[in-house]
């Protein structure tokens, strides 16, 4: 008999607990911050991504030049 079984590890992360957080605490009125920084750690979710895809994108642009 064969078993299988299949998990994923899916789920809303770090950042966006963090900003749950935060926009719970803005709508509850306990802290009076604007909403620029209520969303920062979805802000900086993705600036960190693209950071990072720029960065292989370059090694790999510069990989290629150097292999021709």
């Amino acid at each position: 008999m064969s078993e299988s079984s299949s998990s994923s590890s899916g789920g809303i992360g770090f950042l966006g607990l963090l900003t749950i957080l935060f926009i719970g605490l803005k709508l509850g009125h306990v802290i009076s911050w604007s909403w620029f920084w209520v969303i920062s750690p979805l802000l900086f979710g993705a600036a960190l991504t693209i950071t990072v895809l720029l960065i292989i994108l370059a090694i790999a642009v510069f990989a290629a030049i150097a292999n021709s």
